[in-house]
């Protein structure tokens, strides 16, 4: 199985605040970047020059553990991502000069993404998987 690769557009998440509360809208800024899809990851790691030039601001830390076994603490932020005309929010982390840009399996989920494993490419899922539960509720009142 060879490399998956995906060409997506980042744009930070603006928030309106209005009377009833806050909105949150696509920001003006985007940058359109090719990614190694990587499903083992689940977040997507942008480099921290894109993000903070599209004005993404860190919303937190998160502690990682790399492929080497080594463990790092990163910045992470929400962005929206787009591909094929769909629009989706993704947590991405604020990845340090040298390390790789990925794009992870929340960023897949949150536009229906999967990897054809046969061309080595990206397509819509056909269908998510949804787990239907019944609730039974007694002895309410």
């Amino acid at each position: 199985m060879g490399e998956t690769y995906i060409y997506i557009n980042v744009r930070p998440i603006r928030q309106v605040l209005g009377h009833s509360g806050g909105i949150i809208e696509l920001g003006e800024r985007s940058e359109g970047l090719r990614l190694l899809v990587d499903t083992g990851s689940t977040y997507s790691w942008v480099p921290r020059k894109v993000l903070e030039g599209l004005g993404v601001r860190p919303s937190g830390k998160r502690a990682f553990t790399l492929m080497s076994g080594e463990r790092v603490e990163r910045e992470i932020g929400d962005v929206f991502v787009e591909w094929g005309g769909e629009v989706g929010t993704t947590k991405v982390v604020f990845s340090e000069e040298g390390e790789g840009s990925v794009f992870g399996l929340h960023g897949m989920e949150s536009l229906g993404l999967e990897v054809d494993p046969l061309k080595n490419e990206v397509r819509r899922s056909e269908s998510l998987l949804a787990l239907r539960v019944q609730v039974l509720v007694s002895g309410c009142s």
